[in-house]
């Protein structure tokens, strides 16, 4: 996430969603969502955070569990502990150690959004 990007939207520690999102900035996950995210720009998911559903963005960082897809645009960081149980595309990867990954990479210029 670039320093001038801003977070439009926080889901607090607390808080659980049921159902999808849609932002048309940025979102920051600290909780529990059992749904789809749809972010037009950056997805930050907290190491304490769970999300069970699909992430289409820009760009994600990611440091909790997320059990679905993960589609960006551009890049895809897994901050150490993360646990990522399905698959991704996008553009550019970064996996810190430490990083428990099951399912499958795919690295394209576009996204499915756009096929």
């Amino acid at each position: 996430m670039d320093k001038e990007d801003k977070i439009d939207s926080i889901i607090g520690k607390s808080t659980t969603i049921n159902g999808d999102i849609k932002v048309n900035g940025s979102i920051k996950v600290d909780g529990k969502v059992e749904g789809n995210i749809n972010s037009k720009e950056s997805a930050l998911i907290g190491k304490d955070s769970v999300v069970k559903g699909n992430i289409s963005c820009r760009s994600a960082i990611i440091g909790g569990k997320i059990q679905g897809n993960i589609n960006a645009q551009e890049i895809i960081e897994f901050q150490s502990g993360a646990q990522m149980y399905g698959d991704v595309v996008c553009k550019g990867l970064v996996v810190d150690k430490g990083v428990f990954f099951e399912g499958n990479c795919r690295m394209s210029q576009e996204t499915k959004e756009k096929q």
